[in-house]
C-alpha cells in the first residue's frame, strides 16, 4: 500500500462520518487477535484538559520506566502525534503498513464499514501490542461511553472538567453530557476526576455508586497550591490529604489550569501504582515489566511533559501564542491565561480566530474579544469551518469593530505580522478558536506535516 494510497483510503473513511458505539471496533479488534488485552491501560474522558493530562500520565510512567503508549487526536500538524510510544511519535512506513494490514482485513468482510476515527483506533492498538508496550494512555475521541477507546479495561479511570460541547451527540445539559463521559467507567475500576460542576459530578458518584467504583475528586481528596505562574510554565505544592504532600513540582505548560490537570494526572499515577503493587503481591509481576513509581518519577515526569498547541509560544517577530480553545470553558480559561501571565510581558495581543460552524461561536468570542486590540477573522480549509463573514457578523453583535476579515489562517498571520510591526515590539499574536486553526497555524510557522489534513 503507497503512501498516495494510504492517504486516499483515509481520507474515503471520512465520508461515513461520525458512527458512535462499540460493535464496529469490538468487531475490529476481534480480528486483530485483541491487541488491547496485551498491555495495561488508563482511559480519559472529559471536554477540557484530557490531552495535556493524558501527556501529563505519560509523561510519569515513562519515566518511571514503563514502556508506555499514548494515543490522542486530533492532530494539530502530523497524523503521526495521535500515536506515541515513549514519547516517539509514529512514523510514516508504519502507518502506512498497519493501514494497509488492517484496509485488507476490513476487506475480507462482509457489511463492515468502520469509520475513521474506528480504523485510527485500531491501528493505535495494534501498534501498541506490536512495541510491546507496557502501559498505555488512551483518549476518547468525543464522549465515552460509545467511543471506539471504551473496549479497554484500564487500570485507573479519568475524567477531566465537563463543560458544553459537542451538543449536537453528547446532550444540551451537563447531566446528559457527564452521562456519556461516565460510560467509560468500569466495575471497580477506581475513578480520578477534575473538580466538576455539581450537576456533573452527581451523574458521575451515581456511576461509580453503580459499578462500585472509588472516585476521587479534585479538590475534596486531593489538592493543589499555585505557586508561580510564567509564560515558561507553573510552580506547584500537590497535597492528598495527610498521606502525601509533594512541593515545588514544576510543569513546563504555562496558564494556571494546568495544575489542576497535573494533580490528576499524579492521583491516577498513584492508582496505577497500586494495581502494580497488586500485581506483584499476587506474583504476576512477570506479566508486566514492574517499576517503582516514586516521588521523583513524578517531578521529573511532569517536568519532561510537552504538549504542543496549548499556550504554545513560538518566539519570533512578531511572537505567536497557538491555543486550541474550542468551547467557552475553554476560551474562557485561555483569556485568563493570557491575562494572568502573557500581558505582563506583552503590551497588546492582536487575535486572530477560525471557529468550526458546529461550534457555540458568541460563547467562544465573549472572553477573548475584550483582550484584543486587534481581531483578525479568518477560517482553516475545512468544511466545518464557519465562514468569516459570519464570525464577523457575530463579532460586530458583540459590539466590536476592530475587525479584519480574511480566507485564510495564511493571510491572517501575514496581516498580524504587519500589525505587529506598526505597533512595536510588545505586540503578542495569539492563533485560537479550533485545531484545525492552531494546525494550520503550526504549518505556516514552519511545522512540517505528515497526513497534516487528516485532522478529524
Amino acid at each position: 500500500m503507497s503512501y498516495r494510497d494510504t492517504v486516499q483510503y483515509l481520507y474515503n473513511l471520512q465520508k461515513h462520518g461520525i458512527k458512535f458505539g462499540t460493535e464496529n471496533i469490538t468487531r475490529l479488534a476481534a480480528l486483530l487477535d485483541n491487541p488491547h488485552e496485551t498491555f495495561l491501560s488508563v482511559h480519559v474522558a472529559g471536554t477540557n484538559g484530557k490531552g495535556s493530562t493524558s501527556a501529563m500520565i505519560a509523561s510519569v510512567l515513562q519515566t518511571a520506566g514503563f514502556r508506555t503508549g499514548l494515543f490522542t487526536s486530533p492532530h494539530l500538524v502530523s497524523f503521526t502525534e495521535r500515536i506515541r510510544v515513549d514519547s516517539q511519535e509514529i512514523e510514516e512506513h508504519e502507518v502506512i503498513d498497519l493501514t494497509g494490514e488492517i484496509r485488507d482485513i476490513v476487506a475480507q468482510c462482509d457489511d463492515f464499514s468502520p469509520t475513521f476515527f474506528e480504523i485510527v483506533t485500531a491501528i493505535a492498538l495494534l501498534y501498541f501490542k506490536r512495541k510491546q508496550v507496557d502501559i498505555a494512555v488512551l483518549e476518547t475521541g468525543m464522549g465515552g461511553r460509545l467511543d471506539a477507546t471504551n473496549i479497554i479495561q484500564p487500570v485507573v479511570t479519568v475524567i477531566t472538567s465537563i463543560s458544553y460541547d459537542h451538543k449536537e451527540f453528547l446532550g444540551d445539559t451537563l447531566g446528559e453530557i457527564a452521562r456519556e463521559k461516565a460510560g467509560i467507567i468500569k466495575s471497580g475500576v477506581p475513578v480520578v476526576s477534575s473538580r466538576q460542576e455539581p450537576e456533573a459530578e452527581k451523574v458521575l458518584k451515581e456511576k461509580t455508586q453503580k459499578e462500585k467504583a472509588e472516585i476521587s475528586f479534585y479538590g475534596h481528596d486531593f489538592s493543589s497550591v499555585l505557586k508561580q505562574e510564567e509564560i515558561g510554565g507553573i510552580w506547584f505544592d500537590y497535597h492528598q490529604g495527610e498521606e502525601l504532600s509533594l512541593n515545588n513540582l514544576f510543569v513546563p505548560l504555562p496558564g494556571g489550569h494546568q495544575m489542576e490537570n497535573a494533580s490528576v494526572a499524579i492521583k491516577a499515577v498513584e492508582f496505577c501504582s497500586q494495581h502494580l503493587s497488586s500485581l506483584k503481591t499476587l506474583g504476576r509481576e512477570n506479566s508486566h515489566r514492574f517499576y517503582s513509581i516514586n516521588h521523583q518519577s513524578i517531578r521529573e515526569g511532569l517536568n519532561a511533559v510537552r504538549w504542543p498547541g496549548r499556550l504554545q509560544l513560538f518566539h519570533g517577530v512578531p511572537p505567536v501564542v497557538l491555543d486550541g480553545a474550542h468551547n467557552p470553558s475553554a476560551a474562557s480559561v485561555l483569556a485568563r491565561s493570557l491575562e494572568k501571565t502573557f500581558l505582563k510581558k506583552y503590551q497588546s495581543i492582536i487575535l486572530i480566530l477560525g471557529i468550526m460552524d458546529d461550534k457555540d461561536i458568541r460563547g467562544i468570542m465573549e472572553p477573548l474579544l475584550p483582550i484584543a486590540s486587534e481581531i483578525i477573522l479568518t477560517a482553516p480549509e475545512y468544511g466545518r469551518a464557519a465562514k468569516p463573514d459570519k464570525l464577523d457578523r457575530i463579532a460586530r453583535s458583540l459590539g466590536y469593530s476592530n475587525l479584519t476579515v480574511v480566507p485564510t489562517v495564511h493571510q491572517a498571520l501575514d496581516i498580524a505580522k504587519k500589525l505587529a510591526v506598526s505597533q512595536g515590539d510588545d505586540s503578542l499574536v495569539v492563533v485560537t478558536g479550533s485545531f484545525y486553526t492552531i494546525g494550520e497555524a503550526s504549518e505556516v510557522l514552519g511545522q512540517k506535516g505528515v497526513l497534516a489534513d487528516l485532522r478529524e
